[in-house]
């Protein structure tokens, strides 16, 4: 082999969410770790381009992906870190910011503090910070990897991060160790975490055909740049940079020079969750003009200029009045990529990768089915059939968002009668190609769901 791709979490912990729950001692953690050192040894030629997160700390209570105890007091321990933070900081809470005096300012942070504290017990608190401690060893392990030359390129993508927390300050302290061993050229940290592994598959096919495709950024508002997404932690416009250079691409300034376009749907101001829309406020309806982003697109595609969607107006879901509009002007099939699923960094990532797929290999039909897919889950399920079938099915089912019972069964045939009907009158312009072939849902609840898409 000349590249490998690998998920730092998987070799360590197996998998995203056991990096979260696992009891490994570092002892195992680390025979693991050098496993990669023997590796290099054996291939010096190997490059290695490796991923690894640090360690998310959900807003929300839910013991869904987390330790047990987050479903009692997942947001207190959130909060925590981010009081935690902003008085290392010297910054104070949302809550004190009408305050003006410094002394009031640090009793009040000081009494949010112990708030937050009696609402945890202490057993719970120490196994939280004990695991993130853990876990951001071996962070700082995996970049002696990128030192020595072992790792070709690393990525440490931030999973539901935010500005502050305890996320944050984890990020300083692989920051400092970056800066300090010269690492920026060859390890970045950004906002992501699902989509990576497509990122550095398109890295490693630009290496493979030694092109650095050029990427013009289409915004639907002028202000998108300067909005921070949902479970994000800086401006868009910075993150986007971040996902083009780890995608093995550059950013240019006109359309005329690019080699395809990365056309963003993203409003103005505050990002709102894929299940309350239609959003009715002026972040979405005025400071963002759909009908000339749509119009570029179109345009742009009429050029030969190849345009992949990032549809990150909403998080955790389609913007439909997007989709409709595609629909009505025939674009569904004619895009480079389209992507519009859970976090806007997730969407980028996934966008990108399409369009660097494409510029090498075209339209076939795998490029087809992965774009019914994407209208199909993103759009139809996640944007719509999944809050439906929530709240009008499941009760009279006796189960729940997070409990459905089963992978195969009632309500993974309801998904597919849902998505059929979706197929048939939202997306008319493609509906005689769609063939839903199977419905799983594979972690029994409803946040996911499996679609297997055939093209006709």
């Amino acid at each position: 082999a000349d590249i490998a791709v690998l998920a730092m979490d998987t070799l360590l912990y197996g998998g995203l969410i056991p990096s979260r729950l696992h009891h490994f001692n570092k002892e195992e953690v680390m025979e693991r770790l050098n496993l990669l050192r023997e590796i290099k040894s054996q291939n010096n030629k190997l490059k290695i381009y490796a991923f690894q997160c640090i360690m998310r700390c959900p807003k929300y209570s839910s013991n869904d992906e987390e330790p047990d105890y987050y479903e009692y007091c997942g947001e207190q321990i959130h909060q925590l870190g981010n009081a935690i933070h902003k008085e290392k900081l010297g910054i104070p809470s949302e809550s004190e910011e009408e305050v003006l005096s410094q002394t009031k300012k640090e009793l009040l942070s000081q009494t949010k503090k112990e708030e937050l504290l009696s609402q945890i017990k202490t057993e719970d608190l120490e196994d939280y910070e004990n695991r993130r401690e853990f876990n951001l060893s071996f962070n700082l392990e995996v970049l002696k990897l990128a030192k020595e030359g072992v790792l070709e390129f690393l990525i440490i993508p931030q999973d539901d991060s935010a500005p502050y927390g305890y996320t944050a300050m984890d990020q300083v302290s692989v920051r400092k160790e970056i800066l300090e061993s010269c690492l920026s050229d060859k390890v970045i940290v950004y906002p992501g975490a699902d989509e990576v592994e497509m990122t550095l598959l398109s890295r490693a096919m630009n290496v493979v055909m030694e092109k650095r495709p050029k990427v013009y950024v289409k915004y639907a508002s002028v202000h998108a740049p300067y909005l921070i997404p949902s479970y994000e932690d800086r401006t868009l416009g910075e993150t986007v940079r971040y996902h083009i250079m780890a995608a093995g691409c550059i950013q240019v300034d006109s359309v005329a020079e690019a080699d395809f376009v990365l056309a963003l749907s993203a409003p103005r101001g505050k990002m709102l969750e894929a299940a309350s829309q239609p959003a009715s406020n002026t972040d979405y309806d005025v400071e963002r003009n759909l009908t000339e982003f749509v119009y570029a697109i179109e345009t742009f595609i009429s050029e030969g200029k190849p345009v992949t969607i990032g549809d990150n107006a909403y998080a955790n879901g389609s913007d439909l009045e997007l989709i409709a509009i595609l629909n009505q002007k025939e674009l569904l099939l004619k895009v480079a990529g389209y992507a519009g699923w859970n976090t806007s960094s997730n969407t980028i990532g996934t966008a990108l990768a399409e369009g660097v797929k494409y510029l090498y290999y075209g339209s076939n039909k795998k490029h087809m089915e992965f774009l019914l897919l994407r209208y199909l889950e993103d759009a139809g399920y996640c944007g719509f059939i999944r809050k439906e079938i929530t709240e009008k099915e499941l009760p009279a089912l006796g189960m729940n968002y997070f409990d459905i019972k089963e992978q195969n069964g009632v309500v993974s045939e309801l998904v597919k009668k849902y998505l059929q009907h979706f197929a048939d009158t939202k997306l008319t312009s493609i509906a005689k190609h769609i063939l839903i072939e199977d419905i799983k849902m594979p972690w029994r609840r409803m946040f996911e769901t499996d679609i297997t898409v055939s093209y006709r």
